[in-house]
């Protein structure tokens, strides 16, 4: 299993950790700072799924006036380690 760390840029939160087992699939997802209700329920629902399929999912999503949002740089942080 390979476990990231990512440092995202434009969102609130600071700090992306999760894992990628062997079939790709994510795992132990955990942000630091931003809305933490919101980001624990991204974790919980992408847990044991197939990351690029999630990453399809979450990416271009925008938080109000960003150009992006926690979500999506959460996609880039997959799409980088797949």
């Amino acid at each position: 299993m390979k476990h990231v760390t990512f440092n995202p840029k434009g969102i609130c939160a600071m700090k992306i950790d999760f894992d990628i087992d062997d079939d790709k699939k994510l795992h132990n997802v955990r942000f630091t700072g931003g809305c933490n209700g919101n980001l624990k329920a991204i974790g919980l629902l992408v847990e044991g799924k197939e990351a690029s399929e999630m990453a399809d999912i979450l990416r271009g999503n925008k938080c109000g006036m960003k150009s992006t949002s926690c979500a999506d740089q959460f996609a880039l942080a997959i799409d980088q380690n797949i």
